[in-house]
């Protein structure tokens, strides 16, 4: 039976750690990297450029806990000028050429022309490379050990409903739009009393600080129960991604493209070594113990747009549980299998078959909507990446959730990483 309880626990200061190495294979093949699928030719191996050692820099001086501004040294750009957007919404390139935002100096990856099927995972692996989008934010690390109080609410029943899109690493503009929803005061507490509060996952990658984000949501999570309210979090692939880079660095493990590791599709994927740098056994464990899904007020919520979520349980229960228990085993190939089927996504997304595919859901684990981060909501409208290669024109501005799939899905990732918005929204939408 599970209780909720409320810990007292060490939140980690920012010093650097020891120095971690980077490696990306083995040394007589030729390894692919990265987050989303693609199909091969056995004639036409993937060769992806090495990545170069490095030496850990010391953490920038703490700052003031609340910008009231963005305060990055690297302002983003337009996605047509800068090649730190995603993928096109198919994972692959066209007509054979490189992809369309690696490096100029890469070499190019081939591909058959067709991506893989929602239900195919024969072959299927995490391949190409995803820029980062790379930064420092100037707000501080966190503080020592936490110290609430509890406030007792005169409120009966729950609070309103909350929920939080992909933040990959951007602290500020995370601060920004809970400051501006109540949820936090200027100083960063939870000023929101008894309301609900959830993140749907990947809170590290391509932004300048994602370990300042999971400090925040970690003394969050603290300070709301306290107050009689609640800020929780769900596992998305990029906390997956990080606990394998961290627990198996460049043990190679055998994928669909051949041989593969966690720290190279780390740092393809966006990977901050900032981040890798502050890394604590606290913060592997505060992610290790993330739910996958979870039912809120008549919302499944969950991190990626896909079906996979069935492979692990007729049950929420048994899926958080399944998934715990598979990733408490510390196998590396276990892991890099969770790893590449919540990087799936666009399961949703085809008129025909994806409301058939988010019913299949619902009917399976309950709810009448369900809710997701994870694909960019441009990717998910065709504004980017379209099926013949025309990327002349970026993504139209963001400025709430998706609601598709015959009505019964909402999108949440706002592309905060391609110059879009960070979303937090609450529940239910008035649509």
């Amino acid at each position: 039976m599970r209780t909720e309880t409320l810990r007292d626990f060490r939140v980690p200061v920012t010093e650097p750690a020891a120095p971690y190495a980077v490696s990306t294979g083995l040394p007589d093949e030729a390894p692919v990297y990265g987050e989303y699928p693609a199909y091969y030719e056995d004639a036409a191996p993937a060769v992806v450029p090495p990545q170069p050692g490095y030496a850990p820099q010391p953490p920038a001086p703490p700052a003031p806990p609340v910008p009231h501004h963005d305060q990055r040294q690297d302002p983003r750009q337009d996605p047509r000028q800068d090649p730190r957007h995603e993928e096109n919404p198919h994972g692959r390139p066209q007509g054979g050429h490189p992809h369309p935002h690696a490096h100029a100096d890469a070499e190019p990856v081939h591909a058959t022309p067709q991506g893989p099927e929602e239900d195919d995972l024969e072959g299927y692996t995490p391949t190409f490379r995803d820029l980062p989008v790379i930064g420092r934010s100037p707000l501080g690390g966190p503080g020592d050990t936490v110290q609430v109080q509890y406030v007792p609410q005169d409120t009966a029943g729950p609070g309103p409903l909350y929920v939080v899109g992909d933040v990959h690493g951007y602290l500020d503009e995370l601060v920004t739009e809970l400051h501006a929803q109540g949820l936090i005061d200027t100083e960063g507490r939870w000023s929101a009393g008894n309301a609900r509060l959830w993140f749907l996952g990947d809170f590290t990658d391509r932004g300048p600080d994602g370990i300042g984000v999971i400090d925040l949501v970690m003394r969050l999570s603290a300070e709301a129960a306290a107050a009689g309210g609640y800020c929780k979090a769900l596992m998305g692939n990029h906390e997956l991604l990080l606990i394998g880079a961290k627990r198996f660095g460049d043990t190679p493990v055998v994928s669909g493209a051949g041989t593969a590791t966690f720290q190279a599709a780390w740092l393809l994927n966006g990977g901050q070594r900032t981040d890798m740098e502050r890394l604590q056994d606290v913060h592997i464990q505060w992610m290790s113990r993330l739910d996958a899904t979870v039912l809120e007020e008549d919302h499944l919520l969950l991190h990626s747009d896909t079906t996979a979520y069935l492979d692990y349980g007729d049950s929420i229960e048994d899926v958080n549980d399944t998934i715990h228990e598979l990733l408490n085993r510390g196998d590396v190939d276990i892991t890099w299998d969770l790893f590449r089927k919540f990087t799936k996504r666009f399961a949703f997304r085809d008129e025909e078959t994806g409301p058939q595919a988010v019913r299949e859901l619902l009917d399976t684990y309950g709810g009448s909507r369900v809710v997701h981060g994870h694909s960019p909501i441009p990717y998910l409208l065709g504004e980017v990446g379209t099926e013949d290669g025309d990327e002349s024109r970026g993504p139209e501005a963001v400025d709430g959730p998706h609601v598709y799939a015959d009505g019964l899905a909402i999108a949440m990732d706002g592309g905060v990483t391609m110059a879009g918005k960070l979303l937090v929204v609450r529940l239910p939408l008035s649509d």
